[in-house]
């Protein structure tokens, strides 16, 4: 029964697709539409309702400096789930699609699956890719190709405290490695009675990117399932034992996005937190009372020459090979995503730490915003600090699964009920995963 359902499911998102898609297959594949005012039109779809008010504002942007190529885009915002299921089947099926869409990073690897069903974006990469951080590149890439331009670096960092450090008579730019944190957070809990830091049981940010940071991951750069390896087990261990020795607490709600952490934190719960640059909007948005109270710097080392982040997170923006204008599709996405002037409306619209490197020290990215008022001045100077430190995780069709068997199987068991040890239950997944 259940079977004949999804067949049922999918028949009708396919007739759904084919009807919608029929009044633009009626007419010259290669002839862009045209809007009243004979702009022309380009369709996008996102699952963020703040990237859709992001490309209206570069759209205008665009038009405004390209009077005679305008464009008229329609941005839609779906769910999440919704809007991946749609975006695949409409590229199955060959109908349907929009010209310019966001995929979500964990999802991209389905889109790349034998032919790739979006354009190839190298002549609009290549004349910048010098003066981007590359990781961010090859995670959207197949064969030497890029397919999609993310939002953000996601380069991981620390978010300290200071208030609480201070009392502890702490400095965080003498916490150097993991082994310092550990010591400065004993200091901390003996003195305010906090933990140092919070660690997540039902998601990966404070794991994934503690073992991405020494060059390691839950696979390896051949697609190989890796996640039971020794620097894996070993980062599992630490937090455990963090855990264990009452350094650290296991996130309120289970994680950083719950409001039972919001709140716990807000109030000083806890004097740090491991999380990427775009969470400072969490920061502003979910915890106000710790304006003036937080300050950025680089994680802690593992070893003394190891890497102070890593690249999580992110969205990619593709271009698919049902896009009527390529060419002023590409263009408006250079523009966007890829120009100095995009990448800096990135910062200032979304609070997200740009793929360009070379606009970290622009003025422009030190003027006054929400974010230097709440967390100080130099945030872009720590990200410099650390621009030739942030490799991203390998993705591969089945990191979702992966993903899952890890927060349920993994950091739930071990970090949370403690049934199972760190090597048994990465040793367990990992198992499972050779199997797919």
């Amino acid at each position: 029964m259940k079977r004949l359902m999804m067949l049922l499911f999918t028949l009708t998102m396919a007739m759904s697709l084919l009807l919608s898609g029929c009044s633009s297959e009626a007419s010259d594949p290669g002839q862009s539409e045209k809007s009243s005012d004979g702009d022309v039109k380009l369709t996008l779809w996102t699952f963020v309702e703040q990237h859709a008010k992001f490309y209206k504002y570069m759209a205008d942007e665009w038009n405004k400096q390209h009077p005679d190529k305008k464009i008229e885009l329609q941005a839609t915002t779906y769910p999440y789930d919704d809007m991946h299921n749609k975006l695949l089947l409409s590229l199955q099926s060959g109908v349907g699609a929009p010209d310019i869409a966001d995929i979500e990073i964990s999802r991209f690897s389905n889109f790349l699956k034998g032919k790739p069903q979006l354009v190839e974006l190298n002549d609009i990469v290549e004349p910048v890719k010098d003066k981007i951080v590359q990781s961010r590149l090859n995670i959207y890439s197949k064969d030497g190709k890029y397919y999609g331009i993310d939002f953000h670096v996601g380069a991981t960092v620390i978010y300290y405290n200071k208030e609480l450090l201070g009392k502890a008579g702490v400095d965080p730019d003498k916490i150097i490695t993991w082994e310092d944190f550990k010591e400065a957070g004993k200091k901390v809990v003996s003195a305010t009675g906090k933990p140092m830091i919070t660690i997540e049981t039902n998601d990966l940010w404070s794991y994934w990117p503690l073992i991405v940071q020494q060059g390691s991951d839950f696979y390896g750069k051949d697609g190989s399932v890796t996640l039971d390896n020794e620097i894996n087990v070993k980062t599992l261990e630490f937090l455990k034992q963090l855990l264990d020795e009452k350094i650290a607490k296991a996130a309120p709600g289970g994680g950083h996005h719950t409001e039972e952490y919001y709140g716990f934190m807000n109030k000083g719960g806890a004097a740090s937190v491991v999380m990427p640059m775009w969470y400072m909007g969490r920061f502003t948005d979910y915890m106000p009372d710790l304006k003036g109270k937080m300050i950025i710097r680089p994680m802690p080392r593992w070893t003394a020459d190891g890497n102070r982040s890593a690249g999580m997170g992110g969205t990619g923006t593709a271009i698919t090979n049902q896009c009527k204008n390529v060419k002023l599709a590409k263009e408006f996405l250079a523009f966007a995503k890829l120009s100095k002037e995009g990448n800096i409306q990135i910062w200032k619209q979304l609070g997200f730490d740009p793929i360009r490197w070379d606009v970290w020290d622009d003025p422009a990215l030190k003027d006054p915003n929400k974010y230097t008022e709440y967390f100080g001045k130099d945030i872009f100077n720590i990200l410099m600090s650390v621009k030739n430190e942030i490799d991203s995780p390998a993705i591969t069709e089945n990191t979702p699964k992966m993903n899952q068997l890890v927060v349920q199987s993994v950091l739930y068991k071990v970090l949370k009920e403690g049934s199972q040890s760190p090597k048994q239950a990465l040793k367990n997944v990992a198992k499972e995963m050779k199997k797919q």
